[in-house]
């Protein structure tokens, strides 16, 4: 199956159309956060049933992701991403009018499928839509909007907490959801619309591997305060679960995830190192606050500040992270992105130790800029390498490994620092024992970025010049 990159004018609005749909999907990640308390107060919720809120998206946007990319190859990576955005915005206006607290969980849960499809699918769109020798920087711009939503959209919440209440949180969404539609859903004359001829869809695989997920994200979802959870018998029915779903799709007509596709070492190693950075990055957000808060007593202002440093950084390096891509390719950039975390990791395991909160800015803006380059980088190179009818595919693995990645670093990374501070409560840790837990935590991730960047290096020696193999 043929395409035609389009140079037209319409590349722009289609290109702002993908920016804007990874910018809102995003803030419908942070931005409801911040009203989690005033949701609980008056929807009468407990703590752990207002986690719901967030916890449903997640776990939504991450059983899906790669079901979302599977339906964009089977009908139209243009189609599906329009449908995605379609049902967002009206989980988003469902969201604003919930009565209680389970129907805004359920709203939740929709809204999570919408932003798995918003959050996926533009890279596939991006890659049939734009030039290969532009792609980069569509992939470094795609990354900024997605680091744009992320730091606005606590303070965007909080203001609108303030002026109007939690519901008008989600009421922002709509005519946001609404603009991305219109720019999303146009179509150039000059780009095809991808899709794999029409074929059997694989609603056992999907059952399975959303199963898997969501056991594994419930498995390692720490419990409430004084609160009993499952977390073996979780883990062990995604393991077999898991177990299935491989064996399914290894004799399967028509998988949702051939085998084929995994044997290409671009797109199974780019998932792996998909993961361990998302994996990664999430440490900063969830021991950053504890640190910040307890170890160095900040105040919730001064916090918010500082953790703005990092995403911050990474809005004004990811288009040049992007142009850095089409310039010295993917491979190197990929690898340069890794190491490049490896020192913002060390500098966060070392510098607060001895400079305080300016070494933990540094730490944090040292390692966005590499973030920035490998997230362009990796997703140009995955992407460059999967045939065309598989790629809305090849994005929804990538959307997979990040959010596994996001899960286990807020669950696992999480208990390591709390774990290597000594204290039974980690708010009642002396700061020198934090200092301590912030220094093991950031070693054991740079150890990870080693690992990463070692098989990068191996990748792109193995695979130098090699083509994808046409999946089945």
């Amino acid at each position: 199956m043929t395409e035609t990159p389009t140079t037209s004018p319409l590349l722009r609005s289609g290109t702002a159309g993908l920016a804007l749909s990874v910018l809102v999907a995003s803030l419908g990640t942070s931005a409801a956060n911040v009203a989690l308390p005033t949701i609980a107060q008056e929807l009468d919720g407990t703590f752990s049933q207002t986690q719901w809120v967030a916890l449903a998206y997640l776990l939504a946007m991450t059983a899906t992701s790669l079901t979302v990319g599977h339906l964009g190859d089977l009908f139209g990576r243009r189609r599906i991403l329009w449908t995605g955005i379609a049902v967002f915005t009206a989980a988003a206006a469902l969201c604003t009018i919930a009565p209680t607290l389970w129907v805004l969980i359920g709203a939740r849960a929709l809204q999570g499928v919408g932003a798995a499809v918003m959050m996926a699918l533009p890279l596939a769109r991006a890659r049939d839509l734009v030039p290969p020798e532009r792609l980069g920087r569509v992939m470094g711009l795609l990354g900024t909007t997605a680091a744009v939503g992320t730091a606005s959209g606590p303070a965007l919440g909080g203001l609108l907490i303030t002026v109007a209440g939690w519901p008008a949180i989600f009421a922002a969404m709509v005519p946001l959801g609404l603009l991305a539609a219109a720019l999303a859903g146009r179509k150039d004359r000059d780009a095809v619309d991808i899709g794999a001829p029409r074929c059997s869809f694989d609603v056992g695989g999907v059952l399975l591997l959303t199963a898997a997920v969501a056991l594994y994200t419930l498995g390692v979802t720490a419990p409430g305060p004084g609160e009993s959870w499952p977390t073996l018998p979780l883990l062990g029915g995604a393991v077999v679960t898991a177990g299935l779903f491989v064996l399914r799709e290894s004799r399967a007509s028509h998988a949702l995830l051939p085998p084929a596709l995994l044997r290409n070492r671009s797109i199974s190693i780019g998932a792996v190192l998909n993961l361990i950075v998302g994996t990664v990055m999430m440490s900063t957000l969830v021991v950053g606050p504890f640190f910040l808060a307890d170890g160095l007593h900040l105040a919730p202002a001064a916090i918010g500040v500082t953790m703005a440093a990092g995403p911050l950084a990474s809005i004004c390096t990811g288009v040049l992270a992007g142009r850095a891509v089409d310039r010295f390719g993917s491979r190197l950039a990929t690898t340069t992105g890794l190491v490049a975390m490896i020192g913002g990791a060390l500098a966060l395991a070392l510098l607060p130790a001895w400079w305080g909160l300016p070494g933990y800015i540094t730490g944090t803006v040292l390692l966005a800029p590499g973030y920035q380059l490998f997230l362009a980088a990796n997703n140009t190179g995955v992407l460059s390498s999967t045939p065309a009818e598989r790629r809305g595919m090849a994005s929804g693995l990538l959307g997979l490994s990040r959010n596994l990645g996001l899960v286990t670093g807020a669950s696992v990374l999480a208990a390591l620092f709390a774990a290597a501070s000594g204290a039974p409560d980690i708010t009642g840790a002396s700061t020198e024992a934090l200092v301590s837990a912030l220094r093991t935590t950031f070693l054991v991730t740079a150890a990870l970025l080693v690992a990463a960047a070692l098989l990068s290096l191996t990748a792109a020696r193995d695979r130098s010049g090699a083509r994808a193999p046409t999946a089945r």
